[in-house]
């Protein structure tokens, strides 16, 4: 069994060594990972102790029990924490419940009681991780939240932002049974808004309109044909499977009698947006944005009816378009992604050119599209457009040079991986840009003691945590050490440069109290600071 992280925090030693000593804290399930003096000491050693149990005293000098206690709550809210006192005030007590500390023990600690209370301790965190793990407690989570997760996969389905390979398992996985199709397509139910009439059967009832639409869908779809239904941002979404015993036609006709029976019986008027066939699942994304497009012609063709693409757009059986997925896909992989998957998705973007049979113009136009995306790119990010293409002449020469449809994806790739590793060099130089700027800031600002890592991100226009991380990546320390190194690099200068009195310089180098000041200042430099002014003279 591992053992529980524990820390110590109290500003006498004795006391500390003491309950360190007394304590058989490996029978009990726990290791001593570290202590500290005082709050501020402890708040600096815990992101790299990470222990599982605090116990701290309440009276302590620079920061008390409490106030270390709410800092811990906001950072670490599932930490134990334990508070002794000298003090049998309720006051106390009573902030401390409001913080959720686990345990209030008066002093002197008694090592028996200590060992009850630090069972009950281990006891509290075996049921914690025990409920995590608990498999019955988690299916039961997972299987409430089945409905969620089942939504969530088929908007991502038909928005092309679910992994290809995942469709298969997912659809097995959430019980949906449209597997294994002659082909697929997308409807989407739009219900139309209405002026309210006491007549009506749902009038005083508006929040049910969208139930008993999808409720009637599902009667109507359950007979005919394997479907899965769920809500989208454009309205009730099915996606059918069309199988042997079942067509397409049908299925349209199929919507027709469900727009008129929703007027006839529920007296809402819905019109459905229904898509082209698609032969493999990966597709239905198409058929879906085409359902979506069907329905914006229900202001010409009339609404209260089923809406087919292919009657209100003529079939180009031969289109190319580079569209806003494509663009939005290339430009990810390049600003984010390996050279590898840069090559991968031009030749994927060409390739798509091999199949369709257009006019010249039209494979002209595709190419260009990509071109332009690229120099968009290449502007909103800044980089040297001569630098991205092979010379001068290249650019000048799009049409001639580049737009080859032979030759398309070789003379992309060289100019998107440019590109891609330009983004990288400044995603890098930007991140140290930042780093010097959060130094200089500082450097500017150590005298403010109310400097915080929060107050330098605001100015950073950063996150916390992100900063926290690169910051340590790029200097090799915290953000708190190196504040604390260079608090105390000035106070070495103010020492040996001028007469000030310590509280002064305690002051100038953003300390509010000076004893807290000495014992940073002997702690780094294993003297106080009037000994060390004594030792340069």
């Amino acid at each position: 069994m591992a053992l529980y992280r524990i820390m110590l925090v109290d500003d006498e030693e004795e006391v500390r060594k003491a309950i360190i000593r007394k304590m058989d804290w490996e029978r009990l399930g726990f290791t001593v990972v570290g202590d500290a003096e005082n709050g501020e000491d402890a708040l600096e050693k815990l992101e790299q102790l990470e222990p599982d149990v605090v116990i701290t005293d309440i009276r302590m000098p620079y920061m008390d029990g409490l106030t270390l206690t709410a800092r811990i709550r906001e950072k670490y809210p599932s930490m134990k924490i334990l508070i002794f006192s000298g003090y049998d005030d309720f006051e106390y007590a009573q902030q401390a419940i409001k913080l959720n500390v686990a345990e209030y023990i008066l002093k002197p600690v008694n090592g028996e009681e200590l060992a009850v209370i630090l069972k009950r301790i281990r006891l509290s965190l075996e049921e914690e991780i025990e409920q995590r793990r608990n498999i019955d407690s988690l299916r039961e989570s997972y299987m409430g939240s089945l409905p969620i997760l089942r939504e969530i996969f088929l908007n991502d389905l038909v928005r092309r932002t679910t992994d290809v390979t995942a469709v298969v398992p997912k659809l097995r996985e959430y019980g949906l049974d449209i597997l294994d199709a002659r082909k697929w397509l997308a409807a989407v139910i739009h219900v139309e808004k209405v002026e309210q009439k006491e007549t009506q059967v749902l009038s005083m009832h508006q929040e049910l309109i969208p139930i008993s639409v999808r409720e009637l869908v599902e009667d109507y779809l359950r007979q005919y044909c394997r479907y899965a239904i769920f809500n989208s941002m454009e309205g009730i979404t099915v996606l059918a499977a069309i199988d042997e015993d079942n067509s397409q036609t049908g299925l349209i006709n199929l919507f027709h009698d469900i727009c008129k029976e929703s007027k006839r019986v529920l007296e809402v008027t819905i019109t459905v947006g229904v898509g082209h066939g698609c032969s493999t699942l990966q597709e239905i994304s198409s058929s879906y944005q085409a359902a979506v497009d069907a329905l914006g012609y229900r202001a010409i063709v009339g609404r209260g009816k089923a809406i087919y693409i292919n009657d209100v757009e003529p079939v180009n059986r031969g289109k190319l378009q580079f569209n806003a997925k494509d663009e939005e896909d290339l430009a990810a992989v390049i600003k984010f992604g390996s050279r590898e998957t840069v090559e991968s998705m031009v030749r994927r973007l060409s390739a798509a050119m091999d199949g369709a049979k257009v006019h010249a113009r039209q494979y002209q136009v595709y190419m260009l599209s990509i071109v332009n995306c690229l120099i968009r790119l290449m502007q909103q990010y800044d980089l040297d457009i001569d630098e991205m293409f092979d010379s001068k002449e290249q650019y000048g020469n799009v049409l001639e040079e580049i737009c080859n449809r032979e030759e398309f994806a070789g003379r992309m790739i060289p100019i998107a991986c440019r590109m891609n590793e330009a983004m990288n060099r400044e995603r890098d130089n930007t991140t140290r840009k930042v780093i010097e700027e959060a130094k200089d800031y500082i450097r500017e600002h150590y005298s403010n003691p109310e400097l915080s890592v929060e107050m330098l991100c605001g100015y950073l226009h950063m996150s916390p945590a992100y900063f926290s991380t690169v910051f340590k990546k790029e200097t090799g320390q915290s953000y708190v050490n190196y504040l604390t190194e260079t608090r105390l690099n000035k106070a070495v200068e103010l020492l040996n440069e001028t007469d000030d009195k310590t509280y002064m310089i305690a002051e100038k180098v953003g300390y509010q109290e000076q004893n807290y000041f000495s014992y940073v200042f002997k702690k780094r430099y294993g003297v106080s600071p009037t000994k060390y002014r004594g030792t340069q003279n």
